[in-house]
């Protein structure tokens, strides 16, 4: 049977990722991507689905009830699909206003309007799936194990608390009033649309522009790597095959170390450059194009208030019980994502401009 989607942050990078794959993989379904296109939301990176008539999109507010009821109800919503979130810590740190306004009274919202809908006394299909992080967690030393998802909340930055909390508002609404819900904590993400603040799309764009590579500390923060692409594909399988009110942990078997990833990407970089002799000359400012290494950009700064040292995701549940297991390996998802920059500075380039204006 047909599903009928709404797609929160849609227009996000991990969003953007998945309403491809799905569009992709479910031609028949209706999909509706609701965005308010902030800062890191770019409607352009969805423009061949639009054009094409394959995925709606509708901007606006998730903390707007009446927009979110009207929405779901023009197009007969029977799924939701949440990624629409404040999301990069560092801004959490400086104003966690925003992080607990669309965090927490977002999710609120939304779920009051899967409420309203779906339980109702139609009793039709429903699923509300609920896109989390790692970070709720806390914070791993060396020796620990992984995070299953049995591991204790203990969220470190306003960020993963606003998350933490909404992830127990989605489980409330399960227990209280059997709402079908679903809740996915990834690791961290990479890949194409990733805006370019964020630590290798920020180290990419830095080397091809001639900037400062920003190291927190000393760089050995550890963290595990998901190919965006991967966690699509894993959300994906939930929706079709995960059972109601359960937990999946999505990782990438990919933990590595800050300096190790900044250091792996340079080498990538001046590769690239040492291979295709054009790159000096759409990139004249990048170190290789004067003959410097792409590691000389590299500064270390001030650690990060409260920098959680390591992430880790065991994901063997979903493994186990859904049958997912990421395709990529870092290094293969860091050579797709690399190419992706390359050939599309189009799309990266006036992220970059609109956020110099605005400083």
């Amino acid at each position: 049977m047909a599903r009928s989607l709404m797609v929160t942050g849609g227009a996000g990078f991990i969003g953007v990722n998945f309403v491809y794959h799905w569009a992709e993989a479910h031609p028949d379904d209706t999909v509706m991507v609701l965005d308010a296109l902030t800062y890191a939301g770019n409607r352009l990176s969805l423009q061949p689905l639009e054009q094409s008539g394959r995925i709606h999109f509708v901007e606006g507010d998730i903390c707007d009830a009446n927009l979110v009821s009207q929405v779901m109800a023009d197009y007969d919503t029977d799924t939701i699909v949440h990624f629409a979130a404040e999301s990069h810590v560092d801004r959490s740190i400086t104003g966690p206003d925003a992080f607990i306004r669309t965090n927490l009274e977002g999710t609120h919202t939304l779920l009051a309007a899967a409420r309203n809908a779906w339980l109702s006394g139609s009793g039709r299909e429903h699923r509300f799936h609920h896109v989390s992080t790692d970070e709720v967690y806390g914070s791993l030393a060396p020796e620990d194990p992984a995070f299953t998802e049995t591991k204790r909340y203990e969220p470190n930055s306003p960020y993963s608390a606003s998350k933490a909390g909404s992830d127990h508002l989605v489980r409330a609404y399960q227990h209280t009033y059997g709402l079908q819900v679903s809740i996915s904590n990834c690791s961290n993400n990479y890949g194409p649309y990733h805006f370019p603040e964020k630590l290798i799309p920020l180290c990419l764009t830095r080397i091809l522009d001639g900037g400062v590579i920003p190291v927190y500390g000393d760089g050995s923060n550890i963290r595990d790597w998901l190919y965006v692409e991967d966690h699509a594909r894993g959300i994906a399988r939930i929706l079709e095959a995960g059972t109601p009110g359960e937990v999946y942990n999505i990782g990438g078997h990919n933990e590595w170390a800050n300096l190790d990833i900044v250091n792996l990407l340079c080498r990538v970089m001046d590769e690239c450059f040492a291979s295709d002799t054009e790159l000096a000359t759409r990139f004249p400012n990048a170190p290789q194009a004067r003959g410097e290494r792409s590691d000389s950009l590299i500064e270390f700064v001030t650690d990060r208030a409260g920098h959680d040292w390591r992430y880790a995701i065991d994901a063997s549940k979903i493994e186990q019980t859904l049958g997912f297991v990421p395709s990529e390996t870092f290094e293969t998802g860091l050579a797709k994502t690399v190419d992706w920059y390359l050939a599309n500075e189009v799309w990266w380039r006036p992220l970059l401009e609109r956020a110099a204006t605005a400083r």
